[in-house]
């Protein structure tokens, strides 16, 4: 509108000039025409005067009067006497005015006849003429500005509908690019001329923005998959499953049936705290890729990595019978599998059958209980857990009866295997010692999974009883064997760290064997510890009045003060293997590590560090002045 504002200065300052000029000349006009009015009077007067044939000044007077319009009449003798005079005052007038400035002043004419001895002085009164060109006058004052502002409104409608037009075009390309960002060549043949270069842009912004969204679309998909993908595996992960599941089977308007299966690798956390990380993700990526290979032989199936130790597998349209024979297939890979990583097991499978409409929780809440079942039976087993009707509930009694029966017979037939993990002294000043390692077997001498077995005792009440088990065996085994010069670590659960029966057993115990009490070491984990430090503190002082030692296993993990040590006063710490793993290479557990050490040693604490993988990290720890080291690279687990 800034081009119109100036467009309607230029047309006013046009309309004032053309007024000027117009004005100027009109009352050029009006001069010359009241010039030619008093010529032509004055030649009137003189015809009269000369014809007139009395010597009556009166009656010329009267005559001239009736013929003409004066201001001021005289009639009057060469001698000066008065025979007649006539004054008519009138008002100045704004168009009066306007006549003076191009020189037009009333003249006072004088006329003389010697024969008749008369003189005559006149002012006419040009009221008549001056009225007539007043009113053109004021007419032609507003044609000029009519002229100008009518094609001002003119033009601004133009431009309006111009803008408008563009508008719509613009608006049309735009809101046709949105819709779809595939065909950027927005039709824009409605636009004015006036604005073709604004439509090579639009273009350009169209072709820009296509690109722009591309890009982003691309960076989007892409970081859509990486939250959506396990980094170990490059499977799907829980999120992904849960949408899929939700998306494709539960809200699905068609008849859906098949298969669901939950496999567990209950080896990880075994393998970790022994071989290291780097050997865990090598097994669970080995399980990944024998899961995909025989699932693969499955129409439409999906494989999702759900957690750190479990998988699941959609088989859409797989009847009970095809989802057995897959996991025969699975077992016999994972039992050939077991014998190549010389473990005691790999992985087991429960399955489940499932139909749209079917909740996820009940169904993973089934498929665990069929997990359950499953770890009962022999290495690498599966369960088809077919009870989904509305029997859940009871099929998961069924397995922790199956765990109740399994853990008693544990129990009460001592099926335990003991192995040693040797912790190697980083100092001849420094003491270590082996952590003896527990397997749990079945009556058909298959080992069971440590981490399920310990799990499902926790659950079902057994733990003491295992833990009491555990050490009976320990003290049993290690007599017989003659190795009363070697030191032993001896891990305990948290819940039998608390029970006062237990304390006291366990004070009994190592009273009867008094000699050999000073060659154990009690692992418990921090966390347990700090669950109730009042009857942690009894326990750790009861185990020093009898010689033992205490070592706080997973430190780092929880939040650890100095009153934690001054309380509990431990003889070592185990550094949790978050904070050992790739010490070499990380700063900032390698200055955590360096205070942890500092502070342990001025309080007489001893440092230990699991998960030890590499040579790099053990050169690191030693210099760290770390006082043992243990893990897969400093030694296997051996049989006692």
């Amino acid at each position: 509108m800034k081009n119109f504002r100036t467009l309607l200065i230029a047309q006013l300052v046009s309309a004032f000039l053309l007024t000027i000029i117009l004005s100027f000349l009109f009352l050029l006009h009006s001069k010359s025409l009241i010039a030619l009015q008093e010529a032509q009077t004055r030649a009137a007067i003189e015809q009269i005067v000369s014809t007139h044939v009395t010597a009556d000044g009166k009656s010329l007077s009267r005559q001239l009067e009736r013929s003409f319009t004066f201001n001021r009449l005289e009639v009057t003798r060469f001698d000066g006497s008065m025979l007649y005079e006539q004054n008519n005052a009138t008002a100045t007038t704004f168009f009066n005015s306007l006549l003076q400035l191009v020189g037009q002043n009333n003249q006072v004419i004088t006329l003389s006849d010697q024969q008749q001895d008369i003189l005559i002085k006149f002012e006419l009164n040009h009221q008549a003429i001056i009225s007539k060109q007043q009113g053109f006058f004021y007419f032609l004052l507003l044609v000029p500005f009519g002229l100008c502002v009518l094609p001002i409104f003119m033009i601004k409608a133009s431009i309006k509908r111009q803008y408008q037009q563009a508008n719509h075009a613009i608006k049309q390309a735009i809101e046709s690019f949105l819709v779809n960002t595939e065909h950027v060549k927005a039709d824009l043949t409605d636009l004015p001329a006036e604005f073709s270069s604004l439509g090579i842009a639009l273009h350009k912004l169209a072709t820009h923005t296509k690109q722009q969204y591309a890009t982003m679309a691309a960076e989007a998909q892409k970081i859509a998959e990486e939250a959506y993908k396990d980094p170990v595996t490059a499977l799907p992960n829980r999120n992904r499953f849960v949408q899929t599941y939700e998306e494709q089977i539960h809200d699905s308007t068609q008849p859906e049936f098949g298969t669901f299966a939950i496999t567990r690798c209950t080896e990880l956390q075994s393998i970790n705290q022994t071989r290291g990380f780097h050997e865990g993700d090598q097994y669970v990526k080995e399980v990944a890729d024998i899961i995909k290979r025989i699932a693969s032989t499955y129409k439409e199936n999906k494989v999702f990595r759900l957690n750190g130790s479990d998988f699941g597998i959609i088989l859409p349209k797989v009847t009970s019978k095809e989802a057995e024979n897959f996991a025969q297939q699975l077992q016999s890979r994972f039992n050939e599998y077991q014998k190549l990583a010389e473990l005691d097991s790999v992985a087991y499978t429960g399955l489940v059958n499932y139909t749209n409409g079917k909740a996820l929780g009940e169904l993973l809440a089934t498929a665990d209980t069929s997990i359950s079942l499953a770890q009962t039976k022999q290495s690498n087993a599966w369960h088809l857990q077919k009870e989904t009707n509305g029997l859940e509930n009871a099929a998961n009694n069924y397995g922790n009866q199956n765990w109740r029966n399994v853990i008693d017979d544990v129990i009460n037939n001592n099926r335990l295997v003991l192995l040693l993990q040797s912790i190697q002294p980083c100092s001849r000043a420094a003491r270590a010692y082996s952590e003896v390692l527990v397997r749990f077997k079945t009556h058909e001498d298959q080992i069971l999974p440590t981490a399920s077995f310990l799990a499902m005792a926790e659950k079902l009440d057994k733990i003491i009883a295992i833990d009491r088990l555990i050490v009976e065996t320990s003290l049993n085994t290690i007599k017989t064997q003659s190795m009363q010069d070697q030191y032993f670590g001896i891990n305990l659960s948290p819940r039998s760290v608390h029970d006062d029966q237990f304390i006291v057993w366990l004070e009994r115990r190592l009273l009867k064997d008094a000699s050999f009490a000073p060659k154990l070491v009690f692992e418990v984990s921090e966390f347990g510890l700090q669950q109730n430090l009042k009857t942690s503190k009894r326990f750790i002082d009861m185990l020093h009045r009898v010689g033992s030692r205490i070592t706080v296993e997973k430190f780092g993990v929880g939040i650890t003060s100095f009153k934690f040590f001054r309380d509990l006063k431990p003889d070592y710490i185990k550094m949790d293997g978050s904070y050992t793993r790739q010490i070499d290479e990380d700063k900032n557990n390698q200055y955590f590590m360096r205070l942890m050490i500092d502070l342990a040693h001025r309080i007489g604490v001893g440092v230990l560090a699991e998960s030890v993988e590499t040579q790099e990290e053990k050169h690191m720890l030693e210099s760290l002045f770390i006082d043992g080291c243990q893990g897969y690279y400093i030694g296997k687990p051996q049989p006692i």
